[in-house]
C-alpha cells in the first residue's frame, strides 16, 4: 500500500520549516564568533543538514546533494556524536545512553546513515537511482529489522523528549564549548536553572583544561525566541517523528 503523496508533502513542509528554524538559530547565535560564549552549534547544523536531506527524500524536487555524499555527511556526523556520547558515558556512566543530551542525535545521525546506505544499496540493485519517496516508485530499505529497531529508538526519544516540554525548564539546549583553560577547577557537571538556563558546576583545586557542556548563554535567549530551549527540543521531536515515519512505511 503506497502513502499517499500529500502526505509526504506534510512531512516535507515540515522539514523545510525545521531546516529554516536552525538556520535562523544559527544566523542569530553566530557561533563562528568566539565572542558569542564560544558555542560551536554542532546540534543545530545536525538539524538543518537532516532536515534538508529528509525533505529531499520526502519529495524528489526538493532533493540536493546526491544520496553517496549524504552518507557521507552523516556517517561524519555519526561518528561526531558517538565521540560526543562516549566522552558523556565516561563521565556519567549507563545514564548518557538513556537521558544524555548526546544520545538522540547519535541515533538521528545513524539512522539517516542507514537509509542512505540502505536505500543507495538497494537502488544498485535494482539498478536504478533513488528518486525520493515522492518518486514512481517506493522506495524499500535493506534489512528492515534495522529500521524497526531505528524507528522504536526514535519514537522512545520523542516521547522523553515531549516529556522534557511538559516540565519545568523545558529542557535546555547544549552544545560543545571549545576547549579553554579553567584555572583551578575542573567541570563536574550542569545543572538546569529556572530561568532556563545551565549552571555549571565545578570542582576546585584541579588545574587543566575542560571541553564543557554549555548551554546558550539566557542573555542571549532572552534576546531572540527562536533561541529558546523548547524550539530545539522541538525541532528534534519533529524530526523524530517523521524519521521513524519514513523508516516504518519503507520497511
Amino acid at each position: 500500500m503506497s502513502t499517499p503523496a500529500w502526505i509526504l508533502d506534510i512531512f516535507a513542509a515540515l522539514m523545510l520549516v525545521v531546516a529554516a528554524v536552525s538556520a535562523a538559530r544559527l544566523a542569530v547565535l553566530r557561533p563562528w564568533r568566539l565572542g558569542r560564549a564560544a558555542v560551536v552549534a554542532d546540534i543545530d547544523v545536525a538539524h538543518l543538514l537532516m532536515a534538508i536531506a529528509m525533505a529531499g527524500m520526502l519529495a524528489a524536487g526538493l532533493s540536493t546533494l546526491p544520496d553517496h555524499a549524504w552518507a557521507v555527511v552523516f556517517g561524519m556526523l555519526t561518528a561526531w556524536f558517538a565521540c560526543q556520547v562516549t566522552r558523556d558515558a565516561r563521565r556519567e556512566g549507563i545514564r548518557a545512553l538513556a537521558a544524555g543530551h548526546c544520545a538522540p542525535h547519535l541515533v538521528h545521525a545513524a539512522a539517516m546513515l542507514y537509509m542512505f546506505l540502505a536505500l543507495t544499496a538497494h537502488a544498485a540493485r535494482s539498478a536504478s537511482g533513488v528518486a525520493g519517496m515522492g518518486g514512481s516508485a517506493m522506495q524499500t530499505l535493506s534489512l528492515p529489522f534495522l529500521a524497526l529497531l531505528f524507528a522504536l529508538v526514535l519514537i522512545g526519544y520523542s516521547v522523553w523528549d515531549l516529556d522534557q516540554l511538559s516540565g519545568p525548564g523545558a529542557g535546555p539546549h547544549y552544545s560543545l564549548a571549545i576547549p579553554r583553560p579553567v584555572p583551578a577547577a575542573v567541570l563536574v557537571g550542569v545543572a538546569a536553572g529556572s530561568d532556563g538556563g545551565v549552571t555549571t558546576i565545578v570542582r576546585p583545586g584541579v588545574a587543566g583544561q575542560a571541553a564543557s557542556r554549555t548551554a546558550i548563554p539566557a542573555s542571549l535567549t532572552g534576546a531572540s525566541p527562536v533561541l529558546a530551549p523548547w524550539v530545539a527540543t522541538g525541532c528534534r521531536i519533529a524530526m523524530g517523528v517523521t524519521m521513524a515515519f519514513m523508516l516504518i512505511i519503507m520497511i
